[in-house]
Formats: structure tokens, sequence, C-alpha cells
């Protein structure tokens, strides 16, 4: 079952420290797990958190939805263990990654992502009753969703100041209390605040996704399905071929690479981190080889977790990076060392 409670505004202090449901004695329910996220209610990320609980229905009796403030405090509540996991954003089709997010993971606490969600991005213009086009002059939604309509406002309302929000339900949230004069939002947003939708589909990119990510406390990953993928984050020198020697260890092994994007490091000007997804487990013989390579040359800053892959399939390992492979491998090493040369 799927409870939400209502937004908190307050920093990690202020999230309960225990879990979302108590037993008859007072004392927090273990079946119950507490899932913070970007409020308030009717935000994309509710929608991938809901996903999310449907997929993983089996690893909690119930869960609480608890909506907060910012990408910050959600993933700080894991932290200090009022929150047993976090949605939060990682990446968009159309404006790419999420910074706030992959600071978090890079510079933050450590968390692990255990699980992955995709959701469509649809956008509709909501106003309150009685509004008409001609009498809008501000239009809020996050900055990834300002992205996505700025030709349809550029085109229908060219005058209409873009106004920033933390989230778009929450720009829906302040047409509601007459502060903004509309939003863009998700259509589920609109009841929730009162609203109605004066246009809808308004985004420029018709297929538009983002990616979300289900972190909790470091632990034991879940078990490889086949079709996994490993996240990190590498850090290497600044000379010649540093980067390319470092990403060299997954082309022998044979493992594909879905992401690479840089980052500061917050060191000093021009120094970068690196981002990584690549295709497999770490429990398999190829990602873990890689791995502890990684971690040999120091280039290993942080390893984020691996998980279900959601959406595509892994590029096959070739024949050489199969398990089988390794062991047989290991195999005629452990003879050669034994004294069988034959």
């Amino acid at each position: 079952m799927i409870r939400v409670t209502g937004v908190q505004d307050v920093g990690v202090g202020g999230l309960n420290a225990g879990h979302g449901r108590e037993t008859a004695a007072g004392q927090p329910d273990p079946a119950t797990e507490r899932w913070t996220y970007l409020g308030p209610q009717g935000t994309f990320t509710e929608q991938a958190a809901r996903s999310l609980v449907d997929r993983l229905a089996a690893a909690a009796d119930d869960v609480v939805l608890e909506p907060v403030g910012s990408v910050s405090v959600a993933l700080g509540a894991v932290r200090s263990g009022a929150a047993d996991a976090a949605c939060v954003a990682l990446e968009s089709s159309v404006e790419g990654a999420v910074p706030l997010t992959q600071d978090e993971l890079t510079h933050g606490g450590p968390l692990m992502i255990t699980a992955e969600a995709y959701v469509p991005i649809t956008f509709d213009l909501l106003v309150r009753p009685g509004t008409d086009l001609a009498s809008i002059r501000t239009v809020g939604s996050h900055p990834h969703g300002h992205a996505q309509i700025r030709e349809w406002l550029a085109t229908h309302l060219p005058d209409a100041e873009a106004v920033m929000a933390a989230s778009n339900a929450a720009a829906a949230e302040s047409v509601g209390a007459g502060e903004l004069d509309a939003a863009a939002a998700a259509p589920v947003a609109g009841p929730r605040y009162g609203l109605v939708s004066l246009a809808t589909d308004i985004g420029e990119i018709r297929d538009a996704v983002t990616r979300f990510v289900l972190l909790r406390r470091p632990g034991p990953p879940p078990a490889p399905t086949g079709n996994d993928r490993t996240s990190l984050v590498l850090s290497v020198g600044n000379h010649p071929g540093s980067l390319l020697a470092v990403l060299g260890e997954f082309a022998s092994r044979g493992i594909n690479l879905t992401r690479l994007e840089s980052r500061p490091a917050r060191s000093k000007l021009g120094v970068y981190v690196f981002l990584v997804d690549a295709d497999g487990h770490l429990a398999e013989p190829a990602m873990a080889e890689v791995l502890s390579t990684l971690v040999r040359r120091s280039a290993l800053l942080r390893l984020l977790g691996s998980y279900p892959r959601i959406e595509g399939t892994n590029v096959p390992l070739p024949d050489f990076a199969m398990e089988r492979a390794y062991l047989d491998a290991a195999d005629q090493v452990t003879r050669w060392q034994q004294g069988e040369w034959t």
C-alpha cells in the first residue's frame, strides 16, 4: 500500500526520526518504509516513486511517500536514517544531467542506487478556472520544464515572464494560491490544486523522458538479473591519456559504457570528475575485475551501485569476458602454478 504524507519544507531535522507507521505499542513498524521525494504532490518524481513502489512491492508491506522541499533534503533524510530511500531525477532526455543530483552523489555522504525508473514527460498549461490566455503574465515551472516549453511560450505567450520554481508541481501549487497565473506541469497536478488545462501537451519534445533513481544507504546490491547497470564516479590525473587509459580498462574487458559526463571536482578550476554508467553487475567477473583495477589505479572515486536496467538491453559481453572464460583461465593458471604444463 502507498500512503503520501503532507509536504515537508523543513530540513532533515524536521522529518520524524521513526518510520511512517507505528505499532499499537507506539514503536516504529519495521514493515513500513519511508521514501522521500521532491515535492509537493503531483510532481513527475512522485510518479516515478509510485512506479518503483509498484515494481518493488515485495520490499515492504507498506511504503510512505513523503514529499520534501528539495533534492538535498530528500537525500539528507536517507543519510541520517530518517528515511529508508529517496527517489530523485538523474537525467533528462532533453536537458541532460540533473547537476544537483550528480553533485550530491559525488560529493555528499555515500548513497547507493538500487533501482531506476523512466517517466515520460508531458506538460499542460495549468491555470485557475476562468483564466484565458490573454490574462497570463507569469508562467512557472522547473528550469528543465521551461527548457521544454520555451518554444510554445515564445509563440503563444511571448510577453509572459518565465518564473523558475523548485518543481513543476510547486509552480502549480503557486497558481492555485494565486501567486502565479499559469504553470507548465504534469496534467496530474491540475486536479490536486484545483486547476484546469488551458493547453495540453505543450512540450517541445514529444518523446521526452526523465530517468529517476532510488537511493538507499550503502549495503549489499540487488542481485544480478543479466540486464544490469553499474554506476560510478572516476577521478583521473591531469596528464595526456589518463582518461583514455582508464576507459580502456572497460573496453579491454568488453564492457559497454552508456554514459560518460564530467562535473567539477570542486578542488580548483579545470579539474573534473567523470560519472559513468556501464553495462553489467559487480557480481560478474569482468565488472569486478574492472572495479578492482580502478581501485589499484586510484581512479575509482565512488561506486554508486549495480542495479537492474529498466530501459534497453545490455550489449552482450564477448566470449573472452564471460564468466566461463574467467573460470577456465583461472583453472589453467592454477595448473601451471602446480607444475602441470601439458
